[in-house]
């Protein structure tokens, strides 16, 4: 099953994909890739690729997907997936509606699998009728109502994720300064590398950043930092043809061993070699357990 709404005016895309063998996404650069994904494993255990790294993806899990990643499913007929652009519906404008940028998309997770336990598998199984039924009614409402339907499920799993995730001695506007924080790395980590740089644009100190973080997940704000730059780095080695030293100067490196070494230190070899590895066997790249 396959469903696409194309708004007129705006040209904003929502997207319903169920049970689709062929369904991944491959390129790095596409523009019909420049989407939120949320997919849902209605089926067992299997294994989703993201960006070239092998997780565990658990049966009755949601998991959100973030523009330009690249992803395969080993059995994509089990998956449920939305795919929507911020034409559609953009989080960052609606964030006060739905309190999700910088956490369950932007986040500082590399993967964030949130678990459905029967009553919410029910609840989602007739979220999922709901959508069908829209799609199939066309009308000059029915892009509001597909609109308020995504804005209710991404609701539900922000709460999902916050019960799943986050400590209790983590109050709102903690959880908001983080937030915070995880959106301007996605914004500004190409030039930006320190903590302080983003402290300063908070207007909070640095021991503030790492006193919260240790309450919101065991990194610290600087791991989050370099993780998202080697993250970057390891898409442009693996998806475009861009030269180390191009890649580097595109990361705020000023010299090329300085991001050889960066990149060495995060993802366990060089540049250069990581790219032959991966170009000659993407199954060799470790994998990540089950969370």
């Amino acid at each position: 099953m396959r469903h696409s709404y194309h708004e007129p005016k705006a040209g904003g895309i929502l997207s319903l994909i169920a049970h689709e063998p062929g369904f991944e996404r491959y390129s790095f650069q596409e523009r019909q890739n420049r989407v939120l994904t949320i997919a849902w494993n209605q089926g067992s255990d299997q294994t989703v690729s993201i960006d070239g790294i092998g997780y565990i993806f658990p049966e009755q899990t949601v998991l959100p997907l973030m523009v330009n990643q690249s992803f395969t499913f080993d059995h994509p007929e089990t998956i449920v997936a939305w795919q929507f652009d911020r034409e559609f519906y953009c989080i960052v404008d609606h964030d006060k509606e739905v309190s999700c940028v910088g956490f369950l998309f932007y986040g500082a997770h590399n993967a964030l699998f949130l678990r459905l336990d029967s009553p919410e598998k029910h609840k989602f199984d007739a979220l999922l009728l709901v959508f069908d039924d829209e799609f199939s009614t066309q009308d000059s409402i029915q892009g509001e109502m597909l609109r308020m339907l995504l804005k209710r499920l991404i609701i539900k799993l922000t709460r999902l994720a916050k019960e799943q995730y986050l400590a209790d001695e983590l109050t709102e506007p903690d959880l908001d300064l983080v937030r915070r924080f995880n959106l301007l790395v996605e914004i500004h980590f190409r030039q930006l590398h320190t903590v302080s740089n983003y402290a300063n644009l908070l207007n909070k100190s640095p021991k503030t950043l790492s006193n919260l973080f240790a309450l919101y997940h065991q990194q610290s704000p600087l791991q989050v930092i370099h993780e998202r730059i080697a993250l970057e780095a390891r898409r442009l080695l693996l998806y475009t043809d861009k030269s180390t030293k191009e890649i580097g100067f595109e990361l705020g490196f000023d010299e090329v061993p300085h991001f050889s070494r960066f990149f060495k230190k995060h993802i366990g070899s060089p540049p250069s070699t990581f790219k032959e590895q991966m170009k000659h066997n993407v199954a060799h790249y470790p994998y990540i357990g089950k969370n």
